[in-house]
């Protein structure tokens, strides 16, 4: 049975944490792949700031080159609140050959109780969480962790350099970086 890592997020826009942080979980947890799940309306936040489909579009240019990693665009599709159960759910009725771990960064190990559903979820899918700065990776729920190196960027963070006109090259993949420059995203925070 193949081993797959779900990596839901906004990634509004993806930068090389995202990155580092799904190539260290699908190695230390031997995942045959990572996919990578753009949120619709994440629960836990506002409003994307660009559309799904570009940010589906820079994550699909910058793991292109990483055939362990695929995109799914489930929870864009579906057009509603991006609840992890609905989502796993989902994932697990189209692929019964497959077994599912949810990974999540540290602010959302602490988070897990107000998480949709908490309880239905941990019977469906394992999570894997890992270290983030500032986050002390307290939770009651079982989560196995990953040591990932130290990395504080983040995409809020990205997106206030560029409302600043601040270059944002190399805290992002080459892709995400063009991509952005050629749609011009971003201009108008």
């Amino acid at each position: 049975m193949e081993k797959i890592g779900l990596f839901g997020g906004t990634f509004d826009p993806l930068h090389i944490g995202h990155m580092i942080l799904a190539e260290a979980v699908r190695e230390a947890e031997k995942l045959d792949e990572v996919w990578f799940i753009p949120s619709h309306l994440p629960p836990h936040k506002e409003k994307a700031s660009v559309s799904g489909r570009d940010r589906m579009e820079m994550v699909r240019e910058s793991i292109s080159q990483n055939e362990k990693f695929k995109v799914c665009d489930l929870e864009l599709l579906r057009g509603d609140k991006s609840y992890t159960l609905k989502t796993v759910r989902e994932l697990k009725e189209r692929y019964p050959d497959k077994k599912f771990s949810f990974i999540i960064g540290g602010d959302m190990v602490e988070s897990l109780g107000s998480w949709y559903h908490i309880e239905e979820l941990m019977q469906e899918v394992s999570f894997i969480g890992v270290n983030r700065p500032g986050y002390s990776f307290g939770t009651d729920y079982p989560v196995s962790k990953v040591e990932i190196p130290p990395l504080s960027i983040s995409s809020s963070e990205i997106r206030g350099r560029m409302e600043k006109n601040l270059t944002i090259r190399y805290m992002v993949p080459e892709p995400v970086y063009f991509y952005i420059k050629r749609k011009g995203l971003y201009e108008h925070e």
